[in-house]
């Protein structure tokens, strides 16, 4: 789209320089229109889109704002008006976030490639002098090649400054292998910015010149990000000078010198809350007290007169593995509980933004793994479920890498309501049985990724994520986003619970489950050192990891029998919904070797811990 264009398109003054603000979401760019352009603003329809387009006049000139965008291209209706409105723009006013300055100067980075002559407004420099963030603007300016401006919207410091210095706009600086590549195609299609997306493999702008789309984003995105880390590298200065504790304390999360002790210490209140009080007083109560002093004999009681006590259907209701019995038992007695706390600790984590500094913290050694540093949310995501971070691994930037997260989502990461059951049966066993656990998961998490990351071709790539604010977390978003994953996990795990129940029920009555029992007994009282019973633990497994772990929780075991059977079925094999969403994501033979192979780690590691400390 040409000046003219965008004239005709937007109802603008045929004669008028066309002067858009671009930037990303929230940045005050909206803040900065209204002052510039005062109380006489148009809006009109962006042909083709639903969205509206805001114009007023400033002098002779015509300000047009854009939505907030991460960056111009065709993934959305937000980013082709961008795109459009950008390259029929004659100037750029871009406003960027000085707080985070590393992921909008990208944007910044891309409309100077485009060759429109611009100005950057450094905004909210107040809060990033209160985030102890220090930026050079004079070495900014020389490097992007462009003015900028520091700005403070909310109080329209700048303000004057940005007016004045709207006739000083001019390109920036280009990388100079991207130059060479422009200039060649400049001269078939006229634009530079053209020119620009059509490399990057824009199709609509490359049909607009009947050529076919580039190939090269990747690339030139890769180069763009690494010139802006640099930018950044040289322009910002993290300091404490005038910057508050919470930031201060954000800052010391995610150096390992500092965040290490303090993620031993947020692990070690998790335990306190959720090994020692609920696992051990609540759980107490809602088990013992309710469920089986109260719930049991009254159901029996209701439902004896009726089906009787020796019958097939009493059995299945009301027997040891009854539907009404030991399901109701598992799920509001122990498992609930427990959930609810875990769900309640990640909440708080999650709102109070320690988690993304948690990732931070971590990413080094995710890396060296063979995850790339993205992954991370996919790891801590599966603390919660492992179905769904098993999905959000297509946002991994390759391939190699979302097989290596999935493999390890479904060998090593035990989901919440599974952790729970673990940590509430670690909690009563001592430290030294909990290190035990710990380490032998963590050795063959490192050791698993530290195979694949070697016999699959590739290399990692760069974690990019944003650090909000640290903050107190409120009560209410704690408390709203507890019950909807709680809600949601019973009514995921209360029909499985129940037809896991039933189906233990029926090969217990057919004596099925006895065969079984016999027949694995090789591998679970010889080589685990286990009682025959475990196995019926392990087939509770297939259904759900967590029906699994509760199913070992009324077994009479040693502390290392614990340790061993746990640490067995926290490697065992997903649950049927993971491993659903595996053979979907990964196809059906590459699922199962997954599958399988994951099943013999879990035995054979169990076994080795068992053999060796036994």
């Amino acid at each position: 789209m040409h000046c003219h264009d965008l004239a005709d398109h937007l109802n603008l003054p045929k004669d008028a320089r066309k002067i858009v603000l671009a930037g990303n979401p929230n940045v005050g760019k909206s803040v900065i229109f209204n002052a510039i352009t005062g109380l006489y603003v148009d809006v009109s329809n962006f042909p083709g889109t639903t969205l509206d387009i805001s114009h007023g006049m400033f002098n002779k000139d015509v300000i047009i704002d854009t939505p907030g965008v991460y960056g111009i291209s065709s993934f959305n209706d937000e980013e082709v008006v961008a795109r459009d409105v950008i390259l029929g723009a004659d100037m750029v006013i871009n406003v960027v976030d000085a707080v985070h300055l590393e992921r909008d100067l990208f944007l910044t980075q891309q409309i100077i490639d485009t060759g429109i002559p611009m100005i950057v407004a450094l905004n909210m420099v107040d809060e990033a002098e209160k985030n102890g963030i220090k930026i050079d603007v004079d070495l900014l300016s020389d490097l992007l090649g462009v003015l900028v401006i520091p700005t403070v919207a909310v109080r329209k410091e700048g303000f004057d400054q940005l007016r004045q210095s709207i006739g000083s706009a001019r390109p920036g600086l280009i990388d100079h292998h991207l130059k060479r590549k422009l200039t060649k195609l400049v001269d078939r299609v006229g634009n530079q910015g053209d020119a620009l997306l059509i490399l990057e493999g824009d199709a609509h702008v490359a049909q607009r010149h009947g050529l076919e789309p580039g190939t090269m984003q990747d690339s030139i995105y890769v180069q763009r990000r690494h010139r802006v880390n640099d930018i950044v590298g040289h322009v910002v200065r993290d300091t404490n000078q005038g910057a508050s504790f919470s930031t201060r304390l954000g800052r010391w999360m995610i150096y390992p010198w500092t965040g290490i002790p303090i993620l031993a210490a947020v692990l070690w209140a998790m335990y306190e809350i959720i090994g020692v009080f609920i696992a051990q007083t609540v759980v107490g109560i809602t088990e013992e007290t309710i469920m089986q002093g109260m719930y049991e004999p009254f159901i029996r009681n209701l439902l004896v007169p009726l089906i009787g006590q020796e019958g097939i259907i009493a059995k299945l209701l009301i027997g040891e593995f009854g539907v009404l019995t030991m399901t109701a038992t598992y799920i509001l007695g122990l498992l609930l509980p427990l959930v609810v706390g875990f769900y309640f600790a990640l909440s708080a984590m999650e709102d109070s933004g320690y988690l993304p500094r948690l990732a931070a913290l971590v990413d080094r050694l995710l890396t060296g793994i063979g995850l790339n540093g993205r992954a991370v949310i996919p790891m801590i995501l599966g603390f919660g479920c492992v179905t769904m971070a098993t999905i959000t691994t297509r946002l991994l930037g390759s391939d190699r890498e979302r097989r290596i997260a999935i493999f390890l989502l479904a060998l090593a990461i035990p989901c919440s309501a599974q952790l729970a059951v673990i940590v509430g049966m670690l909690a009563g066993l001592g430290p030294s049985y909990i290190a035990l656990y710990v380490a032998v998961i963590f050795i063959v998490l490192v050791v698993v990724g530290t195979v694949l990351n070697r016999i699959i071709p590739g290399e990692s790539t760069d974690l990019l994520i944003d650090l909000p604010p640290l903050r107190i977390p409120r009560l209410e978003n704690v408390v709203k986003k507890t019950v909807t994953k709680t809600t949601m996990f019973l009514k995921e795990a209360t029909p499985l619970f129940a037809l896991g129940a039933l189906i233990i029920g029926v090969m217990q009555i057919t004596g099925v489950l006895a065969v079984i029992q016999d027949a694995v007994a090789p591998l679970t009282v010889g080589w685990l050192q286990l009682p025959k019973e475990t196995s019926t633990a392990f087939i509770m497994g297939f259904v759900r990891r967590d029906f699994g772990a509760a199913g070992l929780y009324g077994l009479n075991l040693t502390p290392l029998q614990t340790v061993v059977s746990l640490i067995t079925i926290t490697i065992f094999v997903p649950c049927i919904a993971s491993a659903m969403v595996i053979f979907k994501e990964r196809g059906r033979k590459e699922a199962v070797i997954i599958w399988v192979t994951i099943l013999m780690i879990a035995f054979f590691v169990g076994g080795l811990v068992s053999q060796v400390l036994m």
